[in-house]
């Protein structure tokens, strides 16, 4: 269905793709303890995110050029799917559809697009990562994912292998491209000043550069000397209004400074695997952080979600919600919007059906308790039967 190179682009992870694996096998090494003779007649998979109801605690994670699987409706078409399917769509920065198209995409009668964050990285040009925020702001986005783990991505040999070094046409990262010049820009914060050499983009680059693997080419644009100083400088600047999720949160270290620099809530996460290999798997990382933070703020994950049984185990160790990435490429590319739609319908079918056997009648009601490690210590390999 899809040619190899863009199979493995969407599917590959870094270097051995350790972390790539283990985000899926290390679901098989937490086990459920199901409780029976419960009443679990009115199973609700419903959760309700920063003040926003979301008919199951699944979401469409963000991740960037979604018309590489869908040409014609590119990430326009996977926000509707959530929309329809009462979730949250969080738009990348590496979008192929603009921020404005995709909240007109899904455009509602009266109000915010209630299912829409943005997904930010910060940027050498702290101007442009400002006016990429105000944008989705002004354009109704509920809520703000900053990425913190992409200072630099992890090698691709995949993409290497393959050839992938640029964005094939006629794809664009369309929201840089309205923002970006490719003379030096002008600073807002400085007036009248042009940005220093090493802050200006060639554009250019982004799309076709030096760099063996394509999302390597990206990397010129993200700020390399980040601090929590600049959570509370995105904050204070762009975000004091909208929640803001620390994205990228793989420690209970990190989780603590994301809650003391301002943030409305972390989200545990390895990039699926495509940043550094060797890292934990996110659920088993996904503890640790729950611990740190207590009750402070909500712990989001993503990384390797499969199935309605892996977001059970994920809300018991502490998840308030769980997002997925890989599976919507797959299901674009199958069938578009309705394939999505299909895709997060059975997984909160998954999930019903997993609540009901473990007697749990609702979201709240999965506590650590529901999940142990294996008596032998969980080093019985996983093997699939063969049907």
């Amino acid at each position: 269905l899809l040619p190899t190179p863009l199979y493995e682009y969407l599917a590959s992870g870094t270097d051995d793709e350790q972390t790539l694996a283990e985000n899926e096998s290390a679901f098989k090494y937490w086990y459920l303890r199901p409780r029976v003779m419960r009443p679990v007649g009115s199973i609700s998979t419903a959760v309700t995110l920063f003040g926003q109801k979301l008919a199951l605690p699944v979401f469409i994670s963000p991740a960037g050029v979604h018309a590489l699987c869908d040409e014609v409706h590119g990430e326009c078409a996977s926000a509707r799917a959530a929309q329809r399917a009462g979730t949250l769509f969080g738009l990348s920065q590496h979008a192929t559809r603009s921020i404005e198209q995709v909240a007109g995409a899904c455009a509602v009668a009266q109000g915010r697009n209630a299912n829409l964050w943005y997904q930010c990285y910060i940027l050498k040009d702290r101007d442009m990562t400002l006016r990429l925020v105000r944008r989705a702001a002004n354009a109704g986005y509920r809520g703000i994912f900053l990425t913190v783990d992409s200072v630099r991505f992890g090698f691709r040999e995949a993409d290497a292998r393959n050839g992938w070094s640029a964005l094939p046409e006629p794809h664009r990262l369309v929201n840089y491209d309205e923002e970006i010049a490719i003379k030096p820009q002008y600073s807002e914060s400085k007036k009248s000043v042009w940005l220093s050499p090493e802050k200006s983009v060639d554009k250019t680059k982004i799309y076709a550069g030096d760099e063996d693997a394509w999302d390597q080419n990206t990397e010129q644009l993200f700020e390399q000397n980040p601090t929590w100083e600049d959570v509370r400088w995105l904050k204070r600047e762009a975000c004091h209004d909208l929640p803001l999720i620390i994205k990228g949160i793989m420690t209970a270290e990190d989780a603590i400074e994301a809650v003391k620099a301002g943030a409305d809530g972390v989200m545990v996460s390895n990039h699926g695997g495509r940043g550094l290999d060797g890292a934990l798997a996110a659920i088993d990382a996904l503890p640790e952080v729950v611990a740190a933070v207590g009750d402070k703020v909500p712990v989001l994950m993503d990384s390797g979600v499969r199935r309605g049984t892996d977001v059970l185990k994920a809300l018991a160790l502490g998840a308030s919600a769980v997002g997925i990435g890989k599976p919507v490429f797959f299901a674009l590319a199958v069938g578009g919007e309705n394939a999505v739609v299909n895709l997060l319908q059975i997984l909160k079918r998954e999930v019903e059906a997993a609540m009901a056997i473990c007697g749990v009648e609702s979201v709240a009601d999965a506590k650590r308790s529901l999940v142990t490690r294996h008596p032998n210590g969980g080093v019985t390999r996983y093997t699939r039967s063969k049907l």
